[in-house]
This record gives C-alpha cells, structure tokens and sequence, in this order.
C-alpha cells in the first residue's frame, strides 16, 4: 500500500535536467518562475556549473538562432578560454558591442573600441567560425554601430555633395567606426563564410541602409563602404541584380531631384569594375544602365566631382559593345554646357576618349551634330576651350576619321576656322587655327578652295540682306517722321502709304 502510494509521487530531477527543461520548455520556465526558492536554486546551478555562461539576450538574437547557445563573459580574452568556447565567446563579444555609449562616457568608448580589436584580431588570426549565431550576431553589431541617419548638410554651395574648393568634413566617431569597417570587411571576404545562410542577413534591407551610408560626408567612411559592396557584389551573386536597381535609384534620385550626394564617385568607381565584367553580348538591362543613368549624369552641375569615374565607366561600356559610342555621343550633345566652360573642357576630354574607340561606321552616322559643335568650341571666346577643341585634331584615330570624311567636316567647321583667323583675341588659339588651315589645305586643297568660295559667297549674301534691311528701316524712319501730330491721339490717322519690301 505504501510502496503503491511512494510510486505514484514525482521522483526529483537531477541538476543538470532541471536546466534543461528550464531551456526546453516554456510552461517549466513560467511554473519555476513562480516559486522563488527553485528560481534561486536555478540560478546557483547554472553558476556552479559553468563560473563564466551567461544567458544571451532575446532582444539581440531571436530564439530559434540563440537556441543552444551560451556566450561566454564577454571581457575574458580569446587566451583565456578553450577553442570549444572561442565560438560563444566571440558571439558575446559581438553582443556587448551592440551597445551604444554616449561620447561623453572615454571609459565605455575605450572598452568597446578595445572589444573591437580583438574581435577584428580573432578573425584576422582565421581561427573564427562563422555559425548561423556568429554571422547573425555580426549583422546585428554591424547594423546597429554603422546605420545612422545624418544630420543636414549646412554646405553653401547648392550642387552636390563636395567640391574642389570645399575641405572634407570628418566623423568624430571614426576611431571606433574603422574598426566596425574593418570587422564587416574581413566578415565578408572571409574564406569559409557560407554565403548561402549569409544572404539570410545581408540581406536587401542591410544593402539598401549600407548604400545610404555613401552619402557620409567622411571620405574614409565611403572609401570602406566602397570596398565593402564591391566585396558584397563578388560574393552574393543573388543580390547583383537588387545592387545594380538600388545604385541606379541613388542616381536617379540625385539627377533629377536633388542633385546632392556626396558618394557618386565611389558608387561609379565600383561600378567601373563591375562593368569591366559584363558578359557578351550585353543584356538589355545593362543598356539601360548607360542610357538612364550614366549618360543623365553629365547634367548636374558637379559633374567634375565624379567625371573621372564617369568616363571610365563609359568607356568600358564601348569597350565591351562599340556600337554605343553613336549613343553615348548623342548624350553629350544633348547635356553639352552652353555657359560652363570648364564643364566644356570635361565633355571635350570625354568626347575624345570615346572617339577614339570609334568605328567608322558610328562616326558617320552623328558626325554632323557633333562637328557643329566642335565648330562653335573652335570659336569660343574662352581660350581653353577653343584650344582643346583644335587639339583633337592631334589624335590620330580622330584625324584619320576627319580625314576620311573631309568633304562633310571642313564645310561645317571652315567658317569657325576664318572667323578665328580673322579677329580672336588670343594668339595661341590663333596660331594653331592656322596650322589647322594649313593641314587641311595639305589634306585636300580644292576643298579648301570651294569652301573658301562658298564662305564669300555666303558673306556677299549676308552683307546683301544686311543692306536691304537698313535701306528698309531708313524708310520706316522717314515716312513716320512725315506724319503730322494728331490733337486727338485716339482720333483715325491714314497711314502713311510706304511700299516696303521685307
């Protein structure tokens, strides 16, 4: 009877499976959590049985990752634990960094940029292992320190982002920033990383707070940044397309409506890379690239911030396809500066370079707008411009293609080229018009001639018209000088009979 009874009551759990239902299971948890004293005798099982476990947050972690984990105290070194723990350890780290100290608090700043190096040193020695829970942990770290919003730009100049003139602005909290860099640097080029359960939290949402952050007005934030999503682009091929939108976007956003950004250079850096690597023949969506964002970009006036990028940018576009040089071509027509000289001097440089990857074929199909152009650059007042323009003549690609097709090019820049002998004001500009003169006169002297006919011809018309115009007006001057003074100004005047022909 009493052995039937004893039977029948709970037979006690050891320690060690108290802990585990206690993780296990959550009715256990609440239940424990109700008596105090099985509460405390919990807690002093846990302490003995590992002097340095401690229970990781769900607030950094969610439960399905953190499940079977447990960090070590974070503040131990690397030396100090078993290889078993470095894993839990370097997750603890990672959590401790996640948090933010005021600037004012030296001592915390200094133990979190001291956390840092060692975990930036633990990765670099090649002995970290990047589990689900680590990589989640560094996605975590990384978001938390790195996203932030900017305050507003109080720059006088309205273009966008730096210029020249203007000193770069530098993040006070870059002592610790570089080193979260430097981490999310080494994570992401780390050999053994798996990029397939990576992609589960470098994900769209971390790309796009990642992207924003190219518009730091800190140089040595968007050269990392740089470095990062070219790293990110190499590694994640699932997300090249999602980049690619989302960098377009940016500039999208930055020509059209705001023209302010402060990373166009680092984004078209990393995209000249990338372009370098396009397979033949290119895919439409790449076309599209060039069309609807590189070629717009020459529009803002702070152009010369990122042209360098700009122009190698297109030019592996021809490289890879040749025939885009027309397209790219008709582009800077359409966005060529009518008041901006040292823009003009940009456009001139680029259209040379693309020039030179030309075919025939592509030149003859916008030769004519374009050497309207480069006729109006040859007379330019400013003598820059109008000295390069007469420089393109000095590439031998440009001038064989000139030369091919003289009887259409001399007409259209021959009146710029006497225009310029005759009264510019600049002596260098005027000696190379004349050597100009002199080339084409060697190249095909009866064209030369013709058009000197046709020159005269058409400023004997000219004068022609100009004349009968002044006899015209002299005419309208004489017959209103005629016309008596009316008393009454609303009264009928018969007007003056004046056959004038216009």
């Amino acid at each position: 009877m009493i052995k039937q009874f004893l039977s029948k009551l709970p037979r006690k759990l050891p320690k060690a499976d108290q802990v585990d239902s206690l993780g296990g299971d959550p009715g256990n948890i609440n239940a424990n959590f109700s008596n105090g004293f099985q509460c405390t005798n919990v807690g002093s099982a846990l302490s003995s049985k590992l002097n340095v476990v401690k229970r990781v947050s769900s607030a950094v972690f969610p439960t399905s990752i953190a499940a079977g984990v447990e960090p070590v105290e974070a503040h131990l070194s690397f030396k100090d634990v078993s290889n078993s723990q470095k894993p839990n350890l370097f997750v603890s780290k990672l959590n401790l960094c996640c948090e933010v100290h005021d600037y004012s608090d030296s001592e915390k700043q200094d133990l979190k940029r001291q956390t840092l190096i060692e975990l930036v040193d633990f990765v670099s020695s090649g002995s970290a292992k990047f589990t689900e829970p680590a990589i989640a942990a560094v996605c975590k770290m990384c978001s938390v320190n790195l996203f932030r919003v900017f305050p507003p730009k109080y720059r006088s100049n309205c273009g966008g982002g730096e210029t020249e003139d203007e000193e770069p602005i530098f993040d006070p909290a870059w002592s610790y920033l570089q080193i979260v860099y430097d981490l999310l640097l080494r994570f992401i080029s780390y050999c053994s990383l798996d990029a397939k359960v990576a992609k589960k939290y470098i994900d769209h949402s971390f790309i796009v707070r990642l992207l924003d952050l190219f518009d730091s007005e800190d140089p040595r934030e968007r050269d990392c940044l740089k470095t990062i999503l070219h790293r990110i682009y190499g590694k994640f091929m699932v997300h090249r397309p999602f980049i690619r939108k989302a960098v377009s976007n940016i500039i999208y956003r930055f020509v059209f409506e705001t023209e302010r950004h402060n990373g166009i250079a680092e984004l078209l850096e990393i995209f000249g890379s990338v372009i370098s690597g396009f397979a033949l023949p290119l895919k439409e969506e790449h076309k599209m690239f060039l069309w609807r964002a590189l070629i717009p970009l020459h529009k803002p006036k702070s152009v010369g911030i990122y042209h360098q990028q700009l122009t190698y940018c297109v030019v592996q576009f021809i490289d890879k396809d040749p025939k885009l040089a027309g397209t790219v071509i008709k582009g800077l027509l359409k966005y060529w500066p009518i008041t901006n000289s040292q823009k003009e001097l940009m456009f001139i440089s680029e259209l040379e370079e693309v020039l030179e990857m030309t075919s025939m074929v592509e030149f003859q199909k916008i030769m004519v707008p374009l050497f309207r152009r480069i006729g109006y650059c040859l007379n330019s007042s400013h003598y820059q411009v109008a000295e390069r323009a007469h420089l393109l003549w000095n590439n031998e690609h440009v001038l064989n293609l000139i030369t091919h097709n003289r009887q259409v090019i001399l007409p259209l820049v021959f009146s710029a080229l006497e225009r310029n002998a005759q009264n510019h004001w600049n002596q260098a500009v005027l000696n190379l018009t004349l050597n100009l003169r002199r080339m084409f006169c060697e190249m095909d002297e009866e064209l030369v001639v013709a058009c000197q006919h046709k020159l005269e011809e058409e400023d004997s018309r000219l004068r022609v018209a100009a004349e009968k115009r002044r006899l015209t007006w002299e005419r309208l001057e004489t017959a209103a000088g005629l016309q008596p003074l009316a008393g009454n100004i609303l009264g009928s005047v018969k007007p003056a009979t004046c056959s004038v022909a216009c």
